[in-house]
């Protein structure tokens, strides 16, 4: 590991480790983002085609809210992260909550082969050579025609522009100093270069940045969301959206 991706990882650790020692569990488990990681577990579900035989890699996983909403509707969820305090708190929730198909390792990697991977707003923290290189580890770890599913933060995100400009510092709360918005098409051209069939599409407009701002109003996520999907079917506005996914065939 050469010594700028080691002092990313670092920072990325440290301040991960201060998100999942209190912070996190508490704001992820408000709901409207309990709402929000709903509507992503049953969209994940439809445009991966993953099913009760299907065995799921999670990059990034964090503290598990996502995987383990999933894990009911599939065969077997690995979730990976660099955390400790993650995977401690992700172990002790699916205990605590009877779910025996998910496991939870700290690392940057995990054995076997899978049907689908996913990686929800974790793409935007890798260095750029890693990003690059992605595509091409996870060919490896994919059974042939799996399906990679990522949600990333769109660099022209109309949300992000009045967000910095009207409240910085709680933009920064949410954000470490490593992470940047990635540029849709060029995201999804990685993959395209690596051999995937892929496409590339904007998730929300306001959804999500307004669970993340009002996270114990789960009824404005809802109408949010319906907005949202309205929003979405008009091209100069989807433009605009606060987060992209890259949906990609091995």
């Amino acid at each position: 590991m050469n010594d700028a991706r080691h002092d990313a990882q670092k920072r990325e650790l440290e301040y991960h480790e201060k998100l999942y020692s209190g912070f996190a569990q508490g704001h992820f488990a408000r709901p409207a983002v309990r709402a929000l990681r709903a509507h992503m577990v049953r969209h994940i579900l439809a445009v991966t085609g993953a099913g009760k035989g299907s065995r799921v890699l999670s990059l990034g996983c964090g503290i598990g809210d996502t995987e383990l909403l999933l894990a009911p509707h599939v065969g077997e969820v690995t979730g990976i992260d660099l955390s400790p305090a993650a995977v401690r708190q992700a172990r002790a929730d699916a205990a605590a909550l009877g779910i025996r198909n998910a496991r939870f390792e700290q690392g940057t990697g995990a054995e076997g082969r899978f049907d689908v991977a996913i990686a929800i707003f974790f793409l935007h923290h890798l260095p750029d050579a890693e990003l690059a290189s992605l595509p091409h580890r996870l060919r490896q770890q994919l059974v042939p025609g799996g399906v990679f599913y990522s949600l990333d933060p769109s660099r022209r995100r109309l949300s992000g522009a009045i967000g910095r400009l009207l409240i910085p510092k709680l933009m920064k709360r949410y954000q470490t100093e490593d992470e940047r918005e990635l540029e849709a098409e060029a995201t999804a051209a990685l993959f395209r270069e690596a051999g995937w069939e892929t496409r590339v599409a904007m998730y929300d407009f306001g959804s999500s940045p307004l669970a993340g701002l009002f996270p114990g109003w789960g009824a404005g996520y809802r109408l949010a969301r319906k907005l949202d999907d309205w929003i979405l079917r008009a091209p100069a506005l989807a433009r605009r959206g606060s987060n992209f996914e890259v949906i990609a065939r091995a």
